[in-house]
């Protein structure tokens, strides 16, 4: 929301310097104006009445929410895209996980058995790796 479409729902409206404005109170029954109202920089609308309205009273009274004090959000931060990892970083993540299977494929050759640990640390080494394939943008083989 910009903040003429807040200063049009008002009255006796005064601009007091560079995104600062005074206005009477939608909130209660205002003479003089009693409600400030600043424009950061980041686009952000304030709200200040000094008889002691609350903020939500003020919006309410000029029919809008607190969502419209502030700027809406570009799309592409709304659902960034997400980019897939480097191939480098995540191969150097996971080299002790290639190491593991690596151990692996050696007690085999040797004909050498499996304790369950082993065997759960193999899985958890492959989980590992088919996450890292997917955070790098490849495609999981799955089990």
């Amino acid at each position: 929301m910009n903040v003429e479409n807040l200063l049009g729902r008002l009255d006796k409206v005064r601009q007091t310097g560079p995104g600062r404005w005074v206005a009477r109170c939608p909130a209660h029954e205002d003479k003089t104006p009693s409600l400030s109202i600043r424009e950061t920089d980041e686009g952000q609308l304030l709200i200040h009445c000094f008889t002691g309205c609350s903020a939500s009273n003020v919006i309410a009274a000029v029919g809008l929410e607190f969502a419209d004090l502030y700027p809406e959000r570009p799309t592409a931060l709304k659902n960034p895209e997400r980019r897939p990892f480097p191939a480098s970083d995540v191969l150097r993540a996971l080299s002790h996980e290639i190491a593991v299977v690596a151990a692996a494929g050696e007690f085999i050759l040797e004909g050498r058995a499996f304790s369950p640990d082993d065997h759960a640390r193999l899985r958890l080494a492959v989980e590992r790796i088919e996450t890292g394939l997917q955070l790098s943008g490849g495609e999981s083989h799955g089990r």
